[in-house]
């Protein structure tokens, strides 16, 4: 079986298509991590993973076109082929953070198998000059990042990472400056703020790119372009090394899609090597 047909892809074009409500989507993420495990689960198992409802499960059924839970299930053995089960039993807490993180990667991976949709990414980001990049709460750090490096190719980065009524003026600017995207990093627990702001640029007329952490993450609505990248969830706070990897790699498509960006890669080392900025 190849990457791009995966169980969880598979999974993934099981939901295309369909309006689901925020429970749903919420249900839909929760099958698409458990991809392996998701056909031999009860509707009460599917419940408990997913956070809802059992009645919520079965209506979920129904809105993807099935007489109810139990058909469902019957076409996810279908198409959803078993795959070897890892004994995490062994492992303490912190490996167990690690070993599903590990687990996101690897979907990742197989996301990237077809890389038309990140380098369509890359181009329509390397596009807008200049080019906003926001980020609220637990998503400024993966905003931040990528701004700091795509500037050093990009000619106008602008990063937004304050929410507010700021942050509209922002855009306001970048949009009169000539900006035609904007990239937005959206993270668990979703602000308001975020789909408040997306919701403004697209008014504007900005072309919207979201790396997310799953394809039905309330932000998809207010997306052209969504890019998805699961978060851990096994500690006390979440963990966002596949939506990092996935931004590290949307860096590189935008690479692609500027010209000039190995020019200024080497110009940038030029003086940084003459200010002694780097200990070697």
């Amino acid at each position: 079986m190849s990457a791009s047909d995966s169980p969880a892809n598979r999974l993934q074009a099981l939901f295309e298509g369909h309006r689901l409500t925020p429970t749903q989507r919420r249900i839909a993420h929760s099958m698409v991590r458990r991809a392996a495990d998701v056909p031999f689960l009860s509707s009460v198992e599917l419940a408990e993973l997913a956070g809802v409802s059992q009645p919520s499960v079965t209506r979920f059924a129904v809105a993807l076109g099935f007489d109810g839970y139990p058909a469902l299930r019957r076409h996810l053995r279908e198409v959803v082929p078993a795959e070897p089960v890892v004994d995490n039993g062994a492992f303490n807490e912190y490996q167990q953070a690690v070993e599903a993180e590990i687990e996101n990667l690897r979907h990742l991976a197989e996301l990237l198998a077809d890389p038309a949709p990140v380098q369509r990414a890359g181009r329509v980001l390397a596009g807008s000059r200049p080019l906003p990049v926001l980020g609220l709460r637990a998503a400024a750090p993966q905003a931040f990042g990528f701004a700091y490096f795509a500037a050093k190719v990009h000619p106008d980065v602008r990063l937004l990472d304050e929410g507010g009524s700021m942050v509209q003026d922002r855009i306001d600017a970048a949009v009169r400056a000539g900006a035609s995207a904007l990239l937005c990093f959206a993270l668990p627990r979703h602000p308001r703020e975020v789909l408040d702001t997306l919701a403004y640029a697209r008014e504007a007329g900005l072309t919207i790119v979201t790396v997310a952490d799953s394809a039905f993450a309330p932000v998809a609505k207010y997306s052209d372009l969504l890019l998805p990248a699961a978060v851990g969830t096994g500690l006390a706070f979440d963990t966002a090394c596949a939506p990092m990897l996935l931004g590290r790699v949307l860096l590189e498509a935008l690479c692609d899609g500027l010209p000039d960006a190995q020019a200024r890669l080497e110009e940038f080392d030029a003086r940084a090597s003459a200010r002694g900025l780097f200990v070697e």
